[in-house]
């Protein structure tokens, strides 16, 4: 390694000309520290009054500034206003965190407390994560909030994008394989089992700016393995679709659709998808 220079030369270049931004692992500790200050299942430290509270709030504010800082992606005084800005989020965030909690600790037989879906749920972590970093990307701030969603990804198997936007009371049961694209609307009390895929049909990053992404209206439900591909799909309310369907073209309010496999797949036989309106 010491003798060869030309690889030291290309580590040095690479370094001098990487685009700064915090590191992932410093991001991922101020994500953690937020989250306990939001819900103490997940700190580490207990509050004895209302101005500690405060001051453990200040000193977030102040490492996101650092955070925002360390990559020279603002300036100081901007930083100082998205820290400000994110911090009079909390309050809504946490209320719906809770929102999420009651759907889920309801949507789930096997929850014995809402303190258990807190401390031990993927969807819930997820959720956390994704709400969090919503709020930092509907503020404009590039990388830090993906890093946090690919974290909790990497944690839950649940890869939702910051961009997308969820509506209140979201149930996620199990949720492992789960897939939520950047341009996704999810309306209010939606439930999503493992392996949904909210997606696109196309790829092309000419199309990176067009909504590539479904719309699920209010009270619909996804079961285990559905795919709903395209952003002009959309599935209108009340409505609830089965496991494994496939959809790339919208249904109307209250519908139920579901996959029905052929037993002999004899001539003329085949696999159907079976639409029910009421």
């Amino acid at each position: 390694m010491k003798n060869n220079s030309k690889f030291c030369r290309e580590l040095l270049e690479a370094h001098q000309s990487l685009d700064e931004c915090a590191a992932p692992r410093q991001v991922v500790g101020w994500f953690q520290k937020v989250l306990g200050l939001l819900f103490p299942q997940h700190c580490e430290q207990n509050f004895k009054n209302e101005e500690q509270v405060s001051a453990y709030t200040d000193k977030l504010k102040k490492e996101l500034i650092k955070l925002l800082l360390r990559g020279h992606l603002t300036s100081e005084e901007e930083a100082r206003r998205i820290a400000d800005d994110f911090c009079e989020t909390l309050v809504a965030i946490r209320e719906q965190l809770n929102q999420d909690v009651q759907a889920m600790y309801e949507g789930d037989p096997a929850a014995k407390s809402k303190d258990e879906v807190i401390r031990t749920y993927p969807g819930f972590y997820a959720m956390a994560a994704h709400r969090l970093a919503h709020e930092l990307h509907r503020l404009e701030i590039p990388l830090i909030p993906r890093i946090i969603s690919e974290h909790a990804h990497s944690r839950t198997g649940i890869d939702i994008h910051p961009g997308a936007t969820i509506g209140h009371y979201f149930c996620i049961d199990h949720g492992t394989g789960i897939v939520i694209g950047e341009t996704t609307e999810i309306g209010d009390h939606v439930k999503i089992y493992q392996g949904v895929t909210l997606g696109a049909l196309s790829v092309k990053k000419s199309d990176a700016s067009k909504k590539r992404h479904p719309t699920i209206k209010d009270n619909v439900v996804l079961y285990a393995g559905a795919s709903i591909l395209g952003g002009e799909t959309v599935i209108g309310s009340n409505s609830t679709i089965g496991g494994n369907v496939w959809l790339t073209d919208s249904v109307p309010a209250d519908s139920t659709i579901y996959y029905t496999a052929s037993m002999s797949h004899g001539e003329g036989e085949a696999d159907k998808i079976t639409y029910k309106t009421t």
